[in-house]
């Protein structure tokens, strides 16, 4: 599914705990420059009002009228019905917040909330890994196509989503992809964003280095130190690193159990792979033991880092023979080998949550 010629003009707003920014879309791609408002106010009208003022100023920067809003939100919420519950980062909205049913009233299309994670794993299963490591597989004369996309973003938190043959997963309490909430794999009465996220890179690096968190570097710095780019620990900044990989592991591990496709990676920290990747792909291929003391896979299918070379040759080669159909002459194809793929993202983040946002705006007005 793709919409990259479609003519339609969707409305969009990238809503974090500062800033708001708002911007259209058309075939994909921004049509004007953003425009960024506080995301902070004396009250919750007032807020909203800048939102509505945000969306206002788009209105009148584009030529064609939108056929819709859409756009990605905090949560928790009930993205579904347009009410944002209890939000940390913006501590305003308490006790159920109607933004959706507000901006349709005030500006008479349909409006589309959802999760960041969720719309960032859309847009990457529409035009980003998913139909690039597709085109890939054509290219060798694999015949495989992979249908399934799990979505991660690692950055201040660990979000993710899920999109199945085209479709964005969608739960019933609009809580799906909140791989966040699974246990920690090093700490077992953690959730696995303590160890998957910005604190946990820079709580390893203090632990190992012996600093307190206060005047412990950024993740980008202790990445620099671990690459050899700047001086400093850099056994410690390794160290943090395979911590994190290992807990992200365990968490991705366990999700590409049950959605069984390909798995891409965005956030903030996403751009650090060299340091953790390979890591985590080891990790997810780690076995478990039986009670007996036998070996048995951690996955049925087999990991693969897409990032590198030789791992990505292993991934496109076709595995799949002829078999004999039995009492029959005819042959029947047959793949012995499952496989999975981990990739950093194709679009970059943000890029990607905007399309995945105009794409389901699409969607779902198509479909009605």
């Amino acid at each position: 599914m793709s919409y990259n010629t479609d003519k339609r003009v969707v409305m969009t707003l990238d809503a974090g705990g500062t800033n708001f920014v708002f911007s259209a879309v058309q075939g994909e791609k921004e049509i004007i420059e953003p425009v960024h408002l506080s995301a902070k106010g004396e009250n919750l009208e007032a807020i909203l009002k800048n939102i509505i003022e945000g969306f206002n100023r788009i209105k009148l920067m584009i030529s064609k009228k939108p056929v819709a809003i859409s756009f990605s939100f905090p949560g928790p919420a009930d993205y579904e019905n347009g009410i944002i519950g209890d939000l940390q980062n913006l501590p305003s909205f308490r006790g159920g917040v109607a933004l959706g049913p507000m901006l349709e009233e005030t500006f008479g299309i349909p409006v589309f909330i959802n999760n960041d994670g969720d719309l960032f794993a859309y847009g990457e299963a529409i035009s980003g890994l998913l139909p690039d490591i597709n085109r890939q597989l054509e290219k060798v004369g694999n015949p495989k196509c992979y249908r399934n996309l799990l979505g991660v973003t690692f950055g201040t938190g660990f979000g993710g989503g899920i999109v199945t043959r085209g479709v964005l997963f969608q739960g019933d309490n609009s809580a799906q992809g909140e791989i966040n909430r699974v246990r920690n794999g090093i700490f077992k009465q953690f959730d696995a964003e303590e160890s998957v996220s910005i604190r946990g890179i820079k709580r390893e690096y203090a632990n190992y280095t012996g600093i307190n968190m206060a005047s412990c570097p950024e993740p980008k710095e202790i990445c620099e130190i671990g690459t050899g780019k700047k001086p400093g620990n850099r056994e410690a900044a390794v160290k943090s690193f395979e911590s994190f990989a290992i807990a992200a592991a365990d968490a991705l591990a366990n999700a590409i159990t049950l959605v069984d496709g390909l798995i891409v990676i965005g956030g903030g920290l996403s751009g650090a792979y060299p340091l953790f990747l390979p890591k985590l792909v080891s990790e997810m291929n780690r076995p478990f033991e039986t009670v007996a003391g036998q070996l048995l896979e951690r996955l049925e299918i087999i990991a693969f880092n897409l990032e590198d070379e030789t791992d990505l040759g292993k991934f496109l080669e076709p595995s799949a023979a002829e078999i004999p159909v039995p009492f029959s002459t005819k042959k029947a194809m047959y793949d012995p080998i499952k496989k999975t793929g981990v990739g950093i993202s194709r679009l970059g983040t943000s890029n990607a949550v905007s399309i995945g946002a105009y794409a389901y705006a699409l969607q779902k007005m198509d479909a009605k």
